[in-house]
């Protein structure tokens, strides 16, 4: 049986007792995801956010941290966002964080990003380990924002209103 995804109630868990994230490879730029899943978490969480990049120094107003060692301390969860050659790379910055009681809880990897491999590794070394699923998604599907198809809740018809 190939690797699966923590159930929805185990994701909600997980996003309901998460109070630091940590977001690897967050851009400063509006146009890239990182920085939509970072203006909502924000907004919208009481989540402490803490960026991590080695080529900004300021996204949204808050400091960037050059590695995950850098950071004020050790998140609950670190949110990812690299390409698929870099997962190893963040894998190890997260374990050399230590994992589990007052280590890292859970590693998160962004739409598009799956590698059973290193799920395997994590979970051995005492991670939970969500892939391919956006952080801000499952945050808003959870406290009530989306459907859980994803979509917004709000009704669309194609009847016209009286």
């Amino acid at each position: 049986m190939s690797w699966q995804n923590p159930s929805a109630l185990e994701r909600q868990r997980i996003l309901r007792e998460t109070r630091t994230v940590a977001m690897v490879g967050a851009s400063p730029n509006a146009a890239r995801a990182s920085n939509f899943v970072a203006t909502y978490l924000l907004s919208s969480t009481d989540y402490e956010v803490w960026f991590v990049n080695p080529n900004a120094t300021e996204i949204l107003g808050r400091p960037v941290y050059p590695s995950l060692a850098d950071c004020p301390g050790v998140p609950d969860l670190v949110d990812t966002f690299r390409r698929s050659e870099d997962l190893p790379g963040v894998l190890d910055e997260v374990l050399a964080l230590g994992s589990g009681g007052d280590g890292v809880r859970t590693w998160w990897l962004q739409f598009g990003l799956w590698d059973e491999d290193l799920a395997a590794k994590a979970e051995t070394a005492g991670l939970t380990v969500v892939m391919d699923r956006c952080l801000k998604v499952e945050h808003a599907r959870f406290a009530g924002g989306l459907h859980l198809a994803g979509f917004d809740t709000g009704v669309i018809s194609s009847r016209r209103r009286d």
